[in-house]
């Protein structure tokens, strides 16, 4: 495994900070995407670029790279120009992880025909007042499983006439792919905290200060 995102599982005093600060701020992420009380699907970004900041807190801003051209759906971010892919769910299982979001059905088809691993996966399973887990599944593992199980068994594709947005590891694909000896995890306790919180104090605060005077 020749991955540096190794590094981080490694590292006792940052697995403390993921497990005690990443529920906090996926929490912030939520309270900040949310309209009447329901989330947003705006939160994955706020998730994803929570990660990639944890990757530049780790690694340094000059070995990562976050300017990916939008032609790689699957790759979110970049390490020391290795390609990651960033993925979150929310519950106790790990069911509806997305590959690729697409409602065209030809391109559904199209994915499903040509899909092949290429890219370390960092998997967050948040489940509120429960245990989840921040996952790393590296390629190696991907492949392997891809090959054991079968194109067949490893990607669902959605229904014909249903709008499920986007084609998904398939849930006996997932159930291996956490459980292979070289996927690595740091458990984490999902507690919410008591935030008092306001959307629009930040946007309010930079609407306050004085404009300078640039003659």
């Amino acid at each position: 495994m020749n991955s540096r995102i190794v590094e981080i599982f490694h590292d006792k005093n940052l697995v403390e900070k993921i497990k005690n600060k990443l529920p906090y701020m996926f929490q912030l992420a939520e309270l900040e995407s949310s309209r009447a009380g329901k989330v947003g699907m705006e939160v994955g970004s706020l998730r994803e670029r929570i990660i990639i900041s944890l990757l530049i807190y780790k690694f340094g801003e000059e070995n990562v790279d976050t300017e990916l051209p939008i032609t790689e759906s699957e790759v979110d971010v970049k390490l020391f120009n290795e390609p990651i892919s960033i993925k979150t769910v929310t519950g106790k299982k790990l069911t509806g992880i997305k590959l690729i979001w697409t409602v065209d059905r030809k391109k559904v088809l199209d994915f499903f025909n040509s899909y092949y691993p290429t890219c370390d996966v960092l998997l967050i399973q948040i489940n509120w007042n429960n245990k989840g887990g921040f996952y790393f599944i590296p390629l190696e593992a991907q492949i392997e499983v891809f090959e054991n199980i079968g194109r067949k068994n490893y990607i669902k594709t959605p229904k014909v006439g249903t709008n499920p947005r986007g084609v998904e590891f398939s849930s006996k694909a997932i159930d291996k792919l956490i459980n292979h000896s070289k996927t690595l995890v740091i458990p984490i306790q999902w507690n919410k905290q008591e935030i008092k919180f306001n959307a629009y104090r930040r946007w309010l605060e930079l609407w306050k200060e004085e404009v300078e005077d640039n003659e």
